[in-house]
């Protein structure tokens, strides 16, 4: 698969977000002179708002996936089947959306997109599976999937350890789904990216790649630049200890299409995603957050869903939130970073 665009091209999701104020949600920390976690990224804002709230009878919560709407708001994504409508400046609700299979199960609801028709591409960890739903959660379509990324016995993938990320490409012709860990006979570490391409107005697999995560970290979310490359975040929890987060630029330009790779291992000969560390989230100022449980830093939870909100020759703004599990122990909390990555003034990717 070849993928091209340039700099200049935009998503609408983005254009959109240009309206959304610096000062960051309601409800946040006022910015401060000690925000830097590295030298790439600070930390302007949280907000644990929306910690243990509910809304039109629904828990607020168990956040998964961000998503910019087509009309400036925000797309929440829980993975107890529902999803929410925030307001962008307050991230008060407006709106819940339920969501079900065909056969009117609940889903494992993890990765969210939303096209530039305002439906919604949403995947499930369940099988996985990734569908196409309405505005009003009816469902419109199903994707394929590789049979290797089914959990077991139907391929080989562990259950709750697949389709997290799920993200497009600039022009928003190709879709990308990040694995979470890695599958059964593939190395430790190594997950798969997969990739489709729309064809009139239905998307077809594509090349897969392969990305490797720190020890003992998966990928919990993934977002595409408008540059081509890849925001990624990685994440792990130790009992006792807390959680690591960490956030990566990646760049699969130079990476094997590994769709025809059964195992991907350390003699496979596969170039794999590269990737840059932006910060480690432990790095960032607490800014008087508080945690329920035991954190390197009290700032950290389980950090799970990402949006860029906004770019502009390599600046971005990056919202994240963490997924509380409705755990009394754990906090629904927004982040609102700055992102500095040096621009591309173009974009090949070939595999």
């Amino acid at each position: 698969m070849r993928l091209r665009t340039v700099l200049a091209s935009l998503t609408a999701g983005l254009a959109a977000a240009a309206s959304l104020t610096a000062a960051g949600p309601a409800h946040a920390t006022g910015a401060r002179a000690d925000s830097a976690c590295s030298p790439t990224v600070s930390l302007d804002h949280f907000s644990d708002a929306l910690d243990k709230t509910t809304y039109d009878g629904t828990f607020v919560g168990n956040f998964s996936a961000l998503a910019l709407d087509t009309d400036g708001s925000l797309a929440a994504l829980s993975d107890r089947s529902s999803l929410f409508r925030l307001d962008a400046r307050t991230l008060a609700p407006a709106s819940v959306v339920p969501l079900a299979d065909e056969s009117g199960a609940a889903l494992d609801s993890e990765g969210l997109v939303v096209d530039a028709d305002g439906t919604r591409l949403i995947t499930s960890e369940t099988e996985p599976s990734i569908r196409r739903y309405g505005a009003d959660g009816r469902i419109l379509d199903r994707l394929p999937v590789p049979a290797p990324l089914l959990v077991a016995p139907a391929g080989r993938a562990t259950a709750n350890q697949t389709f997290e990320g799920l993200t497009l490409l600039p022009g928003g012709r190709t879709l990308l789904a990040s694995m979470e860990y890695a599958l059964s006979g593939d190395s430790a570490g190594i997950v798969r990216l997969q990739t489709w391409e729309r064809h009139r107005g239905r998307f077809r697999l594509a090349a897969q790649y392969a990305y490797r995560t720190d020890p003992g970290l998966g990928v919990p979310e993934i977002q595409a630049l408008p540059d081509g490359r890849l925001l990624v975040l990685e994440r792990g929890f130790t009992a006792g200890v807390g959680n690591t987060v960490r956030l990566y630029l990646a760049d699969p330009r130079h990476a094997t299409d590994t769709s025809a790779v059964e195992n991907l291992t350390g003699g496979s000969g596969v170039r794999l995603v590269g990737k840059t560390l932006l910060t480690d989230l432990v790095t960032c100022p607490s800014q008087g957050a508080t945690a329920k449980q035991p954190q390197p830093n009290p700032l950290l939870d389980n950090i799970e869903g990402m949006v860029v909100t906004g770019y502009a020759k390599g600046r971005l703004k990056v919202l994240l939130v963490s997924d509380d599990n409705q755990n009394a122990v754990q906090t629904t909390r927004f982040y609102d970073l700055r992102v500095r990555v040096r621009p591309l003034a173009r974009f090949v990717a070939a595999g």
